[in-house]
């Protein structure tokens, strides 16, 4: 029988326990490691003889860089680690990143222990676990300067104070919002806003 070893990265302690405690009586499972430090994980992934590591998006103060950074770090590092994203913030634009960086699965935080073994297991067999798309947005990308345009927005900045922060002109500012209006499908920056937090452009506070 095959058996699995599996590393949670994640931030918060007692869901980390909690799920340690829930996937115990399943016999596939040989090692389940928890850690809360960001550095060094490719070695701790070799050293332990990790097959799947799951892994929040959001790691609060664990690291500079968000699960989806380390995600695609780790696997330039070892490309045949299989990574799940198990995490709350289960937005399209997420998805869309883990897909793109050829993570294994998407998963929500809220799934439950069984349903949680059969994607691990589906996963190590090689085979990938994402939520069904059928009403998944399709996704435009936006450019890195029309995140930041939307970041500044729902901040609450004017347009002239943006402008002036990004070196542009406010009306090359409204052209960014012009494309950014078209690729989200709204007609105004509050609209733009709202639809950004929806999908994962605009980053989680805290």
């Amino acid at each position: 029988m095959f058996l699995i070893n599996i590393l949670l990265v994640d931030d918060h302690a007692l869901f980390a326990k909690s799920l340690a405690i829930a996937l115990e009586e399943y016999s596939e499972i040989e090692h389940f490691i928890i850690t809360q430090e960001t550095e060094g994980l490719s070695d701790l992934v070799l050293r332990e003889h990790i097959d799947i590591a799951l892994m929040d998006i959001n790691l609060g103060k664990l690291s500079e860089n968000d699960g989806l950074t380390l995600a695609r770090r780790l696997l330039k590092v070892i490309p045949d680690l299989k990574i799940i994203i198990l995490t709350g913030y289960d937005l399209p634009v997420y998805r869309h990143e883990a897909k793109k960086s050829g993570i294994s699965g998407f998963l929500n935080k809220n799934i439950n222990p069984d349903k949680l073994l059969d994607s691990i297991l589906s996963v190590y067999h090689g085979r990938s676990c994402f939520p069904p798309d059928e009403n998944e947005p399709v996704i435009e990308e936006l450019t890195n300067t029309e995140k930041q345009i939307l970041q500044l927005i729902s901040s609450g900045k004017k347009r002239k104070d943006i402008a002036k922060e990004l070196y542009i002109s406010e009306r090359t500012l409204s052209n960014h919002l012009q494309h950014i209006y078209e690729k989200l499908g709204v007609t105004s920056s509050i609209e733009a806003v709202a639809k950004a937090f929806q999908m994962g452009y605009i980053a989680p506070l805290g």
